[in-house]
């Protein structure tokens, strides 16, 4: 307003100060045409901006703004740009949408393979600790793998040692030493290999379909650690998800009464699922969020971790006959480099997953490994499901997707369903326009005419 008032006053000023005859008025103009045509100043537009000052101002300003409007309007009106802007749209979306399924199958499937590949070594292997740490050590080509695809992908290529200091930041600005190898790497691959073990302990006493839907929990483990811990938000409909797969837990360990291997089982499934949930709580807390390569690069450590320190257990454990096995020949090296290939697809797959879509996805792709498991001991081990069983496996993966609603769901609903009034309101708006519109012709046919009252 107060920029069209400056303009008013500048043409009142000219126009005041204009000659009053009209020859005077014809010459003033001819000498203002050809000092408008030497400055390029052509229209009545470009004077007022000239006069006012307008900021970024230069002669022919208004034509070279026509211009680019016009362009505007022709590269919209072009039906060929709408058509390739449509195309590319839809083949991002549809890479998008490729990409998800693909990560979700792919996280699925790994999970379930080697929770399945487990359950048949134990028919003629039973040396849970060996199989954790042999498929620990696997870690240990993590890295590799990632530089592999460094390699193959980037347009910008670095050397091994580049990015090995690269991704050793994570560790802090001085990056790897003996000292922070030891102490940061320590606790993580203690967890880790507990994790594993427990897990495979737990697939002694229980089917597979328990053991994943158990696993399950640790969602609902690091949303209470997180917020008693890290302080994070205090969202109710966490704690109900909690509660729900505590009851789950508890129903699991019911179906059996409480006894026999069901409660032992059931226990060992608790554990692996707290460790794992520590696990996360205590990388967050100390290393806070790596990106692809730092992950790679710490899982990496963990195995060298494990391969150089944790090696003397399965060796303690083999001469007091605990995990005794006859020859290195009667190994099942068949099974156990399926599940060690497995668990290290799965590693990937959850890291590479969380680049190239959503962690969302991820999380997808593990809770769908209980109907997998459930779906292989049905058809090929013939387990018969109780209905405690059921309602407590569905009771949990109910609670693990009601941990995955982002922190705003609230809100995120509400603007749902106001866009679906304000939707339904102009639907409503538009049949009532049509209708009037369909009245007021029926009656100019029939010759009436209608008159509006005041």
């Amino acid at each position: 307003m107060r920029r069209l008032s400056d303009i008013s006053l500048h043409l009142n000023q000219l126009k005041y100060l204009s000659p009053s005859s009209s020859e005077d008025q014809q010459c003033s103009r001819s000498i203002m045409d050809v000092k408008a045509a030497s400055n390029g100043v052509s229209t009545i537009e470009d004077r007022i901006l000239r006069i006012t000052g307008y900021y970024g101002y230069y002669p022919g300003y208004s034509s070279h703004q026509r211009e680019e409007a016009s362009e505007n309007r022709t590269e919209n009106l072009n039906p060929d740009n709408n058509v390739k802007t449509r195309c590319q749209s839809c083949t991002s979306a549809f890479f998008k949408i490729f990409w998800a399924f693909l990560v979700i199958l792919s996280v699925s499937s790994s999970w379930v393979g080697t929770t399945q590949i487990v359950k048949v070594t134990y028919k003629n292997f039973h040396c849970p600790f060996f199989m954790t740490w042999f498929s620990t050590n696997w870690n240990i080509m993590f890295f590799p793998v990632y530089y592999s695809g460094h390699l193959a992908s980037a347009p910008e290529k670095q050397t091994l040692i580049k990015k090995i200091r690269e991704c050793s930041r994570i560790f802090g600005e001085e990056g790897l030493t003996l000292r922070l190898f030891v102490k940061r790497t320590a606790p993580f691959s203690i967890l880790w290999t507990l994790t594993n073990y427990l897990y495979l302990l737990a697939l002694k006493k229980l089917t597979a379909t328990d053991v994943s839907a158990l696993f399950c929990c640790n969602k609902a483990f690091v949303f209470l650690l997180s917020w008693i811990v890290l302080k994070d938000r205090f969202m109710g409909v966490r704690i109900v998800a909690a509660i729900m797969a505590i009851t789950g837990i508890v129903m699991m360990a019911y179906a059996d009464g409480f006894h026999g291997d069901s409660i032992i089982g059931v226990a060992l499934a608790v554990g692996s699922a707290s460790t794992s949930a520590l696990y996360k709580v205590l990388f967050k807390m100390f290393l806070g969020s790596a990106n692809f390569g730092e992950a790679a690069y710490f899982i990496s450590t963990l195995g060298f971790f494990n391969l150089i320190f944790i090696s003397s257990v399965p060796v303690i454990l083999y001469f007091t006959k605990v995990e005794y096995w006859s020859s290195f020949s009667a190994l099942p090296w068949g099974y156990l480099c399926g599940i060690a290939g497995l668990w290290l697809a799965f590693n990937i797959l959850v890291n590479v997953g969380v680049v190239l879509t959503y962690p969302l996805l991820i999380s997808i792709g593990t809770v769908l490994s209980v109907p997998g498991n459930a779906a292989v001991d049905l058809v090929k081990h013939e387990v018969i499901f109780s209905m405690v069983r059921l309602t407590a496996t569905t009771i949990i993966c109910i609670g693990f997707l009601l941990m995955l609603l982002p922190e705003e769901w609230d809100e995120i609903t509400l603007r749902f369903i106001n866009r679906l009034k304000e939707k339904k309101n102009e639907e409503q708006a538009e049949d009532t326009t049509e209708s009037s519109v369909h009245t007021r012709s029926r009656s100019r046919a029939n010759g009436t005419v209608s008159i509006p009252l005041a």
